[in-house]
């Protein structure tokens, strides 16, 4: 792992820096950033549970195997792997696909299906810490487990392109491929189904060139396989492959209101345990670390020791996402506070806690001056706050039994009576 220099942590200037700093990789989150993460969380939920998505949650650890069975030995290098107490070889979760399918294996296999099921957690992976990637991250995502395969996967591309529409991207660029078009494209060419794994990892990794040799090998066609996979752009490009499978996928998709999407047949997400569709969204405002979604149909659950089970399925970087946002400048609404509550002394502020109680109880957020300030550095602090209203108790309002609310984006200021205020 290559050595790189931690990003100082947010100080207090005079206070000087802690003894103890947050661990590399991972980040605080103040008060606004958070408003921000929980607003885009809020609807990429929303999203899910209107396709009729369930949620699960799986443990933050899980042991070691989970991940190694699915990716190979070589992933513990970049993961938080430990031995707990009982000498169990676990590991921090580096992504939640693996332990929802654990989760269907252990507790759903007897539930009817499809199951539609989606989930939102932190994950964690050992590297090099770069905008929008980091060691501890935010994962949202969602499978079909069950279904036919072309309607599940038309189901999770209609979701797929929702969420990204829902978290407010401006723009961004969906693009689908298939495993069984890069296989008829190999056949196609001289490429026997027993001589095409080798291949599959030079097409993933994009190395033209080792592939341009492999290919001559082979004997095979080399010149219509780089065609194929340079070439983008909308259903015609199926033509270059036809039969493939990917085509009533996209039948689906025009019904079902899908459009702007891009075929690219060289994509490829993982060849060993993919095989249907793939697909992946870029952002390109994001630079070389553009992407921000991936999945496809693929086949775990054998591995895992059940019965085979279509499989269909896709993450969202949720991290990256806000960055993108940033990037778009995207106008995130800030949280709002309904009033804030300034007592002008200690007789008001019985009055000021029967109606903050009272305020809330009728579901309205509401806050009071805990510092004793003058009314025009309250009134300063409450609209830093963000809040819309304010409600000033003096002397005249305790007379009256009303209430000056103050609006503070415009200024303009009432009477008004807590019952009134309530029913708001």
């Amino acid at each position: 792992m290559p050595q790189d220099k931690e990003r100082e942590p947010r100080t207090n200037g005079s206070a000087g820096k802690s003894a103890v700093q947050r661990p590399k990789g991972t980040r605080d989150f103040i008060p606004v950033e958070m408003e921000k993460r929980r607003w885009l969380e809020t609807r990429l939920r929303t999203t899910a549970g209107l396709f009729g998505f369930r949620e699960v949650a799986t443990p933050a650890f899980e042991h070691v195997e989970l991940f190694t069975m699915r990716s190979g030995q070589g992933i513990i290098e970049d993961m938080y792997d430990f031995r707990d107490k009982g000498g169990r070889h676990l590991a921090l979760r580096p992504e939640l696909t693996a332990p929802t399918m654990r989760l269907y294996i252990e507790g759903l296999l007897g539930e009817p299906k499809p199951l539609k099921l989606f989930y939102f957690g932190n994950c964690f992976r050992y590297e090099q810490p770069q905008k929008g990637r980091y060691r501890e991250f935010w994962q949202f995502g969602a499978e079909i487990l069950g279904a036919k395969r072309v309607p599940g996967e038309v189901e999770l591309l209609a979701l797929a392109d929702a969420c990204l529409k829902a978290s407010g991207l401006k723009r961004y660029i969906l693009r689908i491929g298939h495993v069984g078009v890069l296989r008829k494209l190999l056949e196609d060419s001289g490429v026997p189904a027993e001589r095409q794994a080798p291949l599959m990892p030079l097409i993933d990794k994009k190395d033209h060139e080792a592939l341009g040799v492999s290919l001559d090998a082979l004997g095979a066609d080399k010149a219509h396989v780089m065609d194929v996979l340079g070439s983008s752009g909308g259903p015609e490009v199926l033509a270059k492959v036809p039969g493939s499978g990917l085509e009533d996928v996209l039948d689906g998709l025009a019904s079902a209101g899908v459009e702007g999407y891009v075929i690219e047949p060289g994509i490829a997400r993982g060849l060993d345990y993919y095989t249907g569709m793939v697909f992946e969204a870029d952002v390109p405002d994001l630079g070389a670390e553009k992407q921000v979604l991936g999945g496809g149909t693929y086949a775990l659950s054998e591995l895992f020791g059940a019965e085979s089970i279509e499989s269909t399925g896709f993450a969202i970087g949720f991290d990256r996402v806000l960055v993108a946002l940033e990037a778009q400048g995207a106008a995130i609404p800030p949280a709002k506070l309904d009033f804030y509550i300034i007592p002008m002394g200690p007789s008001e502020r019985k009055m000021a806690l029967a109606a903050l109680a009272a305020l809330r109880k009728a579901g309205l957020s509401a806050d009071i001056d805990m510092a004793d300030r003058s009314l025009s550095k309250a009134l300063k602090y409450a609209s830093s706050s963000g809040a819309s209203r304010a409600i000033i108790i003096g002397e005249n309002e305790i007379r009256t039994g009303t209430l000056s609310v103050k609006d503070l984006a415009t200024g303009e200021q009432r009477a008004a009576r807590l019952e009134e205020l309530v029913r708001t």
